[in-house]
Order: structure tokens, then C-alpha cells, then sequence
């Protein structure tokens, strides 16, 4: 292949690996086994410290998570990939928001950390083989805000503007596009 070629190919090798990343995410942020098993391999180990565990035990414990964390939303950075062949390492950036119910009240806390990943590429597939989470650090922001009150005191004129809390708008909006 001449080296434009082998340009190309990496440039469409680092674009899948984002989107499986990306992938992940969202699959994570609406606790969708289907998306999450998309992004990982069967046979794909993680770590994150307070979770360590194969694919099949990992998604029972994304999917459904933990009642007391209502909300999440993984926001990702950039990522630095290196390629070797079939297989990548990548270190993503991210910032993870969750909102926590203590019992008592609900609140927002977020965490600042990257993702270490091996991704393999398996019959032009590229997932995650093993990812371990480092963590940078944490700020728990305090009680949350009463969604049915609307964004500082200004009343929601239909219930999804809430995000995730009440049901997920983007479900219908991409749904749409299939039809």
C-alpha cells in the first residue's frame, strides 16, 4: 500500500475507534446493553478501580447500575491513539457528571479522569479488549436542582427538556431519521 493509502487507512482506523468510544459513552449514559456490547469485546476485561470484572459482569453491573445514580453524562475529550496493526492503544480524556440519591437528598458530583484502552480490530471491527479508568479528580457540587422547577427558576415547556430525568428525548429523535 503506498503511503497515502496507509494514510487513509489509519485516519479511518482512529475515526472508528472514536465511534466506538463514542459509542460506549452514550450506550453507558442510558445504561443500553445493545450499545455497550457493541463497544466491548466478549472477552474484554475492565477496571476501574472500584469495579474490576469480565464483559459479562461488567454489563450486569452498567445495565441497569445502581438505582441510587439517577443520571450520568460522560463527556469525552480528545484521544490519543497510537497504532500498531490490529490493535491500538488510547488514552481518552473524560468528565463524567452523576447525579447520586444519598437517601436523604439527590446530588451532583463529577469526576475528571482518562480512560486507558486496548482496542483490537477483529474482522474490520474495532472494540475495547481492556480499558482501565485512572482517575484525576472529583468535586461533589452539592444537592441538585428540583427538575420540575426548570432551569433557574424558568418552567420546562415540555417534560424532555429535562435531559435523561424524565424519559430521553434523543431516543424519539433518532428513531425519527429511520423512518
Amino acid at each position: 500500500m503506498d503511503s497515502i493509502g496507509e494514510d487513509l487507512r489509519a485516519l479511518v482506523d482512529r475515526d472508528r475507534i472514536r465511534q466506538c468510544l463514542e459509542r460506549l459513552a452514550r450506550g453507558e449514559d442510558r445504561r443500553d446493553g445493545g450499545m455497550i456490547a457493541a463497544s466491548l469485546w466478549p472477552d474484554s476485561v475492565t477496571d476501574y478501580g472500584v469495579f474490576k470484572g469480565t464483559f459479562d459482569e461488567y454489563l450486569a453491573w452498567v445495565v441497569p447500575g445502581a438505582e441510587a445514580i439517577t443520571n450520568t453524562q460522560h463527556v469525552l475529550g480528545q484521544s490519543y491513539v497510537e497504532l500498531d496493526g490490529g490493535t491500538a492503544r488510547v488514552e481518552t480524556q473524560v468528565v463524567s457528571y452523576h447525579r447520586v440519591n444519598t437517601g436523604e437528598e439527590e446530588r451532583d458530583t463529577c469526576i475528571g479522569g482518562r480512560y486507558l484502552d486496548r482496542f483490537e480490530k477483529r474482522g474490520g471491527d474495532w472494540r475495547i479488549a481492556e480499558r482501565t479508568m485512572l482517575y484525576d479528580w472529583y468535586q461533589d457540587w452539592g444537592v441538585s436542582i428540583d427538575w420540575s422547577q426548570g432551569v433557574m427558576g424558568l418552567p420546562f415547556s415540555r417534560e424532555w427538556f429535562s435531559g435523561r430525568a424524565r424519559g430521553d428525548y434523543s431516543e424519539r429523535f433518532f428513531a425519527a431519521g429511520e423512518q
